[in-house]
């Protein structure tokens, strides 16, 4: 079967908005994945026959940490593993939109139905930001650029969403349990609570005590809906689209 023409740029924009959120990427997965969709998917390659060596030198990882990411997205549906033998792995790296877990055409459809609902003053409480595409730069803008937190400047690359209190744990993809994130932190803060986590940056030397009060102050606005996002306008609604 010949591989369809993609649209790299959607593809990317969905590997950063769908697939690093929704399956819980760490920096390892992502970087293994995103080399494997390169060398396979955007090249018109349905399969990819590689060795654990050539990975790990490609996503810039040790070969441990390339061998435990494949098996990780294999077990989230990332990739279909084919065949494994001494000569090497072969997989199919799926494309976002294929990943049954992650559902990009859902999720694309409930964003045109819910965002002009609460653009135009539905309920915000009840409000999916991370289902709803062109509502989740609002969380990234709040934040200012900024790892909520470690407080390390972000650039669109390396920043996520994250939830305050884990999915696991009953948290909602509201704005009060959204934050913005880098991926380490992401990655590092897996199910702990929020508190936990802080309190482990400073025991680090990654937040200082006064950032650290400064932090705690800030869950508590988040939790108690003081930290509300600017919604998008109309006409920024209708550039997100067009995009």
């Amino acid at each position: 079967m010949k591989n369809k023409k993609l649209n790299v740029v959607h593809v990317w924009k969905q590997l950063e908005d769908l697939v690093v959120p929704r399956l819980h990427l760490s920096v390892h997965d992502r970087a293994v994945y995103s080399h494997l969709l390169r060398r396979s998917r955007l090249e018109g390659r349905l399969e990819l026959r590689f060795s654990i060596l050539w990975l790990a030198r490609g996503a810039c990882v040790s070969g441990w940490a390339a061998r435990k990411a494949v098996r990780r997205l294999v077990a989230k549906g990332a990739l279909r593993l084919a065949e494994r033998s001494r000569a090497g792995h072969v997989v199919k790296v799926r494309l976002p939109e294929e990943i049954r877990s992650v559902g990009a055409g859902k999720i694309a459809a409930c964003a045109a139905v819910r965002v002009p609902s609460v653009v135009n003053g539905g309920d915000l409480e009840m409000a999916d930001f991370l289902e709803t595409r062109a509502l989740r730069p609002a969380i990234h803008a709040r934040e200012g650029g900024r790892c909520f937190y470690c407080l390390r400047r972000l650039t669109p690359m390396v920043r996520c969403l994250d939830h305050v209190v884990p999915r696991v744990r009953g948290g909602r993809n509201g704005y009060r349990n959204l934050v913005s994130s880098c991926a380490v932190c992401n990655s590092q803060k897996r199910e702990r609570r929020a508190e936990d986590f802080l309190r482990w940056l400073c025991r680090e030397g990654r937040l200082s005590a006064g950032e650290l009060s400064g932090r705690f102050r800030a869950l508590a606005r988040l939790a108690a809906g003081k930290l509300r996002p600017a919604l998008p306008s109309p006409s920024q609604r209708d550039r997100e689209k067009g995009r």
